[in-house]
């Protein structure tokens, strides 16, 4: 069974004091959160292991992986 580390957008911070008041609605990475987290990622879960310390949930992985890309940072 796989473990992730838990990927929580409502955490507060000192500056700024949440994400939401960080990104202004209708920004790219909003709408890039919300396609992803409709798409059905189970096959790749599944192919998770679960050994050594615990991983970022592909969810969190995809949309930071599109993220770059919509703006032109390309993963090497």
């Amino acid at each position: 069974m796989a473990h992730f580390l838990d990927t929580d957008r409502k955490t507060d911070y000192l500056l700024p004091p949440s994400m939401d008041d960080w990104l202004p609605e209708g920004h790219l990475a909003r709408f890039i959160v919300e396609v992803i987290d409709q798409l059905d990622l189970s096959l790749l879960v599944q192919q998770y292991a679960g050994r050594g310390h615990k991983a970022y949930h592909p969810a969190t992985l995809l949309a930071i992986l599109v993220y770059g890309y919509a703006n032109g940072v390309f993963s090497s």
